[in-house]
C-alpha cells in the first residue's frame, strides 16, 4: 500500500472514530447537560479511555460545542431543503417533514441521535458566543420562509416572531414524538401542518380575549405575607437564571448571587438546588393551572376560553413575576422527580387538550387533532419565556398579539 492509500485509510479511521465519539457524546449530553457530562462518561460509551478522546477534543466543553455544531449543520441542511420550495406554506411543511422523517430515522437507529440546544448557554465563553453566533445564523435563514409577497402584512417583528414560534415547535415536537409510533409520524405531520397554517378557530370567530384574573401564587395580607412575599421574589429569580443558563448551567453560588444571600441562607430554605427546580416546577403549574381554570369559568364559548388563558400566559411571560420555568429542565432532573415533574407538565396539557375537545364540540373551535394542538400550545408557552431575547424592546402587552395569536389563527395570517 502507498504512502497516500495509508494516509487516506487513517484519515478515514479518524474521522469514524470522531463520528462515534460526537454521537456518543450527544446522546450524553442531551441527558445531562453540559456541566453534567465528563470525557470519562464519553470514553466509556465508546469504549476508549479518557486519553484516547482528548486526542479528538482537548476539553470537554470543545466536544460539547462540537455537538451543538453538528446539530446545527444537520438543522441547516433542512432549512436549506425547506428554502427551496416556492412559497411559505410549502417551506413550513417541507421542514416538518424534514424534521419528522430525521426523527424516525433515528428512532430506528438508522442515524445518530439529535441534539437539544437547550443548554448551549452553559457553554463557557468564547465558544458560547461561537455556537450562539452559529444558532443565530440559522434562525435567520428560517426566518426568510416567510420573505414573500403574499406576507407584505408582516413587519420585520412578526416575521422574526413567527420563525421563533416554528424552531420551538419543531425543536420541543422532539420531547412528545416519543408518545407517537414512527408509523403515526405522517399524520402528526399533516397535523401539525394543518394547525401551523390554518390555527384552531371555526370559521367566524375572531381573535377576542378576555382579561382573566392575574394567576400569580398570592400573597394575602395576614400573618406570614413578607415571607410568602420574599419567596415569590426567591423563585422568580431563581427562574430566569435557569431559564437563561440551564439547570446545570446555574449553580447554587450564581443563584445565591442573583438573590443578594448567601449559599448558607439558600439551604435555609431549599435542601439542595433539586428541590429549588421543583419548587419553581410547582410555581409554573399554579399558575398555568390558574389561568386555565379562570378562562373556563368565563361565561363564553371555548374558543375564547382557550385564546384568553393562552394570551394570558403569553402576556405573564414577560410581567414582572414571569417568566416560568421551561421545560428543559425536566430532563436534568433525578428519577423520581423527574416523572413527578413530568406529570405536572401533562396534566396542563390534558386541560388545554380538554378545552380544545370541548370547543370542537360546541363548534367555536374546527376539527383538529386535541393533543397535538395542546402539545403545540404548551410549546409556545415554552418559547414565550425566551421571546424578548428574539424581539428587543417587546412589550409585555404586545406579546399575545405577536406570539400566542399566530399560532391559534395561523403563522401566515
Amino acid at each position: 500500500m502507498d504512502d497516500g492509500r495509508i494516509a487516506g485509510a487513517a484519515t478515514a479511521r479518524y474521522a469514524r472514530k470522531k463520528e462515534t465519539i460526537l454521537a456518543a457524546a450527544t446522546g450524553i449530553l442531551n441527558r445531562q447537560g453540559v456541566r453534567g457530562m465528563t470525557l470519562a462518561d464519553v470514553a466509556a460509551a465508546v469504549g476508549l479511555n479518557t486519553t484516547s478522546v482528548t486526542y479528538y477534543y482537548r476539553k470537554k466543553d470543545d466536544l460539547a460545542a462540537a455537538c451543538f455544531m453538528r446539530g446545527l449543520e444537520r438543522f441547516e441542511a433542512m432549512v436549506e431543503e425547506a428554502a427551496a420550495e416556492g412559497s411559505p406554506a410549502a417551506r413550513i411543511l417541507k421542514f416538518l417533514d424534514l424534521y419528522l422523517d430525521l426523527n424516525r430515522r433515528v428512532r430506528l437507529g438508522e442515524a445518530t441521535p439529535l441534539t437539544s440546544f437547550t443548554e448551549v448557554k452553559a457553554l463557557k465563553e468564547p465558544l458560547r458566543e461561537s455556537v450562539g453566533g452559529a444558532f443565530t445564523d440559522l434562525f435567520r435563514r428560517v426566518r426568510t420562509f416567510f420573505d414573500d409577497p403574499s406576507l407584505g402584512h408582516l413587519d420585520k417583528r412578526q416575521r422574526t416572531a413567527r420563525a421563533h414560534l416554528l424552531m420551538e415547535q419543531v425543536f420541543w415536537s422532539g420531547r412528545w414524538l416519543r408518545r407517537y409510533d414512527i408509523e403515526d409520524y405522517g399524520r402528526v405531520r399533516d397535523r401539525m401542518g394543518d394547525i401551523l397554517l390554518n390555527g384552531l378557530h371555526a370559521d367566524g370567530r375572531a381573535w377576542a380575549p378576555q382579561l382573566l384574573p392575574d394567576p400569580t401564587p398570592a400573597s394575602d395580607d395576614g400573618p406570614g405575607a413578607e415571607g410568602l412575599e420574599w419567596r415569590e421574589t426567591f423563585l422568580v429569580a431563581a427562574t430566569r437564571l435557569i431559564n437563561q443558563r440551564g439547570y446545570r448551567g446555574a449553580s447554587v453560588e450564581e443563584i445565591s448571587a442573583a438573590l443578594n444571600v448567601t449559599k448558607g441562607s439558600f439551604y435555609h430554605h431549599h435542601e439542595d438546588k433539586d428541590a429549588l427546580v421543583a419548587e419553581c416546577f410547582e410555581r409554573t403549574f399554579t399558575v398555568t393551572r390558574r389561568s386555565q381554570l379562570d378562562a373556563r369559568a368565563l361565561q363564553a364559548d371555548c374558543w375564547t376560553q382557550l385564546v384568553s388563558t393562552a394570551a394570558g400566559l403569553t402576556s405573564y411571560q414577560l410581567s414582572e413575576h414571569g417568566p416560568l420555568l421551561r421545560a428543559s429542565s425536566l430532563g436534568a432532573l433525578p428519577e423520581p422527580l423527574r416523572s413527578e415533574m413530568a406529570d405536572g407538565y401533562m396534566r396542563g396539557w390534558q386541560r388545554f387538550a380538554s378545552i380544545i375537545s370541548d370547543g370542537i364540540a360546541d363548534g367555536s373551535i374546527r376539527p383538529i387533532d386535541p393533543s397535538i394542538a395542546a402539545h403545540m400550545i404548551n410549546s409556545m408557552l415554552n418559547a414565550a419565556a425566551s421571546l424578548g431575547a428574539w424581539v428587543p424592546g417587546l412589550e409585555q402587552d404586545e406579546a399575545a398579539q405577536l406570539f400566542a395569536k399566530p399560532l391559534l389563527t395561523g403563522v401566515l395570517n
